[in-house]
């Protein structure tokens, strides 16, 4: 996968939009408890409902790893069903890691040559050496958190240096790091007024946004500030769409609620 590749897929698609496959058993409908692995019948429903109206999926792998091993097993048939049938797809291991260099070169194995993901996302806290493991890999991509969507992220995010405040500090400094075109980077939606600051920084990079939905983010406000000549935005959906119904409806009433996502975001598209 390249970015141009993305981009190809999403003026194709009109839509920018990525589906969180954040599996909670207790919200899933029941009659899947039934069946061998509801977690992965799960996503193949949603992925089958939704694949022609996003570009990218992204697993959270704590919902996946607090199953133990039966858990891990359908983050594998997971991301493996989404490369075998529908390869165009970006896929995201939304995994946090980050961690000195032999390890993280370690999670970079997992993640993109054991699981194959697209990209994967990266705490940058411990500095270049725990990040440019990823960075080795041709054709793969590091999401690194820069200024994310929760209550507390301002406790150290937003603190001032003596130059500037932290978040700046981290993208400024990631921009020197080898292979850095391979970053993007993980941006909250429910800071929008940010992102024009963000992209005075980084004008190209594709900037992965959750918040939009439960969380409170507007579409409209993000695109408006964040917005490069290439899209250069994922938009992150995750409760709101899979849990739209708890009923055998559930994947059609997930594509219901992708597609008004992704109608929005045509006409945001057909305006650039």
């Amino acid at each position: 996968m390249t970015t141009q590749q993305l981009y190809e897929q999403i003026k194709r698609k009109k839509s920018f939009l990525c589906i969180g496959l954040d599996v909670d058993l207790d919200k899933i409908p029941q009659h899947l408890l039934a069946t061998e692995d509801p977690i992965f019948e799960f996503n193949k429903a949603i992925i089958d409902a939704t694949h022609d109206v996003c570009v990218s999926y992204k697993p959270n792998t704590a919902f996946y790893e607090a199953y133990g091993l039966k858990g891990w097993q359908s983050l594998e048939k997971t991301i493996r069903y989404i490369n075998e049938k529908y390869p165009e797809i970006f896929t995201i291991a939304d995994a946090k890691r980050g961690d000195i260099g032999n390890t993280s070169s370690m999670y970079a194995k997992a993640f993109f040559e054991d699981l194959q993901f697209d990209s994967v996302t990266v705490a940058p806290y411990m500095g270049r050496d725990s990040v440019e493991p990823f960075l080795q890999y041709k054709d793969k991509f590091t999401i690194l958190l820069a200024l994310t969507s929760n209550d507390s992220s301002s406790e150290f995010q937003l603190l001032k240096t003596d130059h500037d405040e932290l978040y700046k500090e981290v993208l400024r400094k990631s921009k020197t790091w080898k292979n850095s075109n391979q970053l993007m980077y993980v941006v909250g939606a429910t800071r929008a007024e940010y992102f024009r600051e963000i992209r005075k920084i980084v004008p190209d990079s594709f900037l992965l946004v959750p918040g939009v939905g439960a969380q409170g983010g507007s579409l409209i406000d993000v695109c408006k500030y964040g917005l490069n000549k290439k899209v250069g935005l994922l938009i992150n959906s995750s409760r709101g769409i899979l849990y739209a119904s708890d009923k055998e409806d559930f994947a059609e009433k997930a594509r219901f609620e992708a597609l008004k996502l992704q109608r929005e975001m045509q006409i945001i598209y057909e305006k650039l």
